[in-house]
């Protein structure tokens, strides 16, 4: 049985988010504070921390950021009434695995926790390029074994989502990669669900990895049909 910690100080909205997830299965703890729920994810240990971003004490990219720090590398589920995308880059950066904005369907956010602890896709690129093990491609060095990604020597620290979706753009070996298809690889969500996360993680990818991320070389965007590595 897979473990949920939702850390939500709305007592009405976590209630019925526990309620339906524990119909799905799940054994689900709920914090809200941000002070508790960190103190929760330390001793629970959760499989997902469904995490909401206007919290009492703690903030949710403070606890983010403190998770992270500890070592904790669960994957992070965001609920935010912020809609900028300052926000959910923010929280990307942070090392969240996907966000969720409210007002939001609940079969859209069961599908969502669904697919990140479904822990797929990705996981596949990891082991059909695990067998080089290092990729030297022009001034960046990958390693699928250490999950590590040198750039002119000098590490860069990826979230694990941008990691997942670099490996799943070199696997492809230069072949364009639609969004659907990474949102079903990389994160396991269905063709159903509309979302602009991929474009966002790409975007942090381009700035990490690019020269100058405003003309990418590395990745580009095949207009109309998703994005392409270039070796």
């Amino acid at each position: 049985m897979k473990h949920i910690l939702i850390i939500e100080d709305n007592k009405d909205l976590a209630f019925g988010l526990q309620s339906n997830l524990e119909i799905e299965g799940y054994e689900v703890r709920t914090a809200a504070t941000g002070t508790d729920g960190m103190r929760q994810a330390k001793a629970f240990l959760p499989d997902l921390v469904v995490l909401d971003l206007m919290l009492p004490q703690m903030d949710g990219f403070e606890v983010l950021e403190n998770l992270r720090n500890a070592g904790l590398t669960m994957p992070v589920l965001i609920l935010t009434a912020r809609g900028e995308e300052v926000d959910k880059v923010r929280g990307l950066r942070l090392g969240a695995d996907d966000y969720v904005t409210k007002p939001f369907g609940l079969m859209e956010l069961l599908a969502r926790v669904e697919a990140i602890l479904r822990r797929g896709g990705a996981r596949g690129a990891e082991k059909t390029i695990g067998a080089r093990e290092t990729i030297q491609v022009r001034n960046l060095e990958i390693c699928a074994a250490t999950r590590s990604v040198q750039r002119d020597g000098v590490e860069v620290e990826l979230a694990p989502k941008e990691f997942d979706l670099l490996l799943e753009l070199v696997r492809h070996e230069g072949a364009v990669v639609s969004r659907v298809d990474l949102m079903k690889t990389v994160w396991g969500h269905s063709s159903t669900i509309v979302s602009r996360t991929v474009d966002t993680h790409v975007a942090e990818l381009r700035r990490k990895l690019e020269g100058d991320p405003a003309k990418p070389t590395l990745i580009v965007t095949v207009r109309k049909a998703g994005y392409r590595f270039v070796r």
